[in-house]
């Protein structure tokens, strides 16, 4: 419908709410109490909108409708979107806590490191596991599987007592040039996980192909150090990306390059977030490394393995949800 026309229709559907209509009861709802809508316009085309109704649930909007004709039911936008809360990302602190269920972000870590982050979960062999790095989940190649994984990591205060996830598969490194430093744990039996519990609500069911990646995309992430913070891709493709580890230098070929948007990215303890693309959440990639110098602000370079690359060379499929 026109502007015009969408407009006049929210004055008079948003005047009937103002009045209290419609008289509701909660016995007409089966118990649940009647939430009102929030109502806008949604663009179509060029001078053409629907009218944009939000609704907790969909009996809620059949009851403002109620008396419109089709014609005019055809102009509208109708979405369920649940409870609507207040956003609020978890502090650096509460991620390093104890936290059950699991969720994305957490300190998590192999008995033989300090600590790092729970980046996301997957499936593997029809079993739900946590993601992370190799050197997060693995000791970089120094565990085995079948070995403990804790919430949160030792440097965290975690200890046996903590143990949520076995350790199943680590990529090993090389000495020619790497993927990823990657490594999955299943989870232990008893232990509830949220895939979903990210700022902003769960991620997007689909990992973009690293080739599909572009430079200036801004980006997010949710890690045990830093908190939920944004960047941006500066660069992609990367070869030769050098990495000091305990047991020396990895060299790594193929990697995404972002930058904070405001101050640094991420930090140490940081590795094994999982990086998602602000516009529509699509998961990219793996953060595994970090420069402390470097970048538009000086604050330094994160480095990440493309998701799609991760997940086939460890077999496993993405969990959003």
């Amino acid at each position: 419908m026109l502007i015009d026309s969408a407009r006049e229709l929210k004055a008079r559907l948003t005047a009937r709410l103002a009045e209290g209509f419609p008289p509701v009861v909660a016995s007409d709802l089966g118990g649940r109490v009647w939430t009102r809508p929030a109502i806008g316009l949604a663009p179509v085309s060029p001078g053409r909108v629907h009218l944009a109704i939000r609704v907790a649930a969909r009996a809620d909007a059949e009851i403002l409708l109620t008396g419109l004709d089709d014609v005019v039911r055809a102009e509208v936008d109708v979405r369920v979107t649940g409870p609507i809360l207040a956003q609020a990302s978890p502090s650096a602190g509460q991620l390093q806590q104890r936290t059950r269920p699991l969720v994305p972000g957490l300190s998590v870590g192999h008995p033989a490191v300090s600590a790092g982050t729970l980046g996301g979960f997957v499936r593997l062999g029809g079993r739900l596991a946590v993601l992370s790095n190799s050197h997060v989940l693995a000791a970089a190649g120094a565990g085995a599987a079948g070995d403990a994984v804790l919430q949160p990591g030792p440097a965290d205060g975690g200890t046996p007592a903590d143990r949520v996830a076995t350790l199943a598969a680590a990529v090993p490194f090389t000495a020619r040039a790497n993927r990823v430093d990657a490594a999955v744990a299943t989870v232990d039996e008893g232990v509830g996980a949220d895939p979903g519990a990210v700022p902003g609500g769960p991620l997007g069911t689909t990992v973009p192909d690293g080739y599909e990646v572009e430079p200036d995309e801004e980006v997010e992430k949710l890690g045990r150090t830093t908190g939920h913070t944004r960047g941006r891709i500066t660069a992609v493709e990367v070869d030769g990306v050098a990495v000091q580890y305990d047991d020396g230098v990895h060299v790594f070929d193929d990697q995404i390059e972002i930058e904070g948007l405001s101050g640094a990215f991420s930090a140490g303890g940081d590795s094994g977030s999982v990086i998602w693309r602000s516009s529509d959440r699509a998961p990219l990639a793996l953060l595994f490394a970090g420069s402390s110098e470097g970048g538009s602000t000086g604050a330094g370079l994160t480095f990440a393995n493309p998701l799609s690359t991760v997940l086939e060379a460890l077999g496993v499929e993405w969990v959003s949800s």
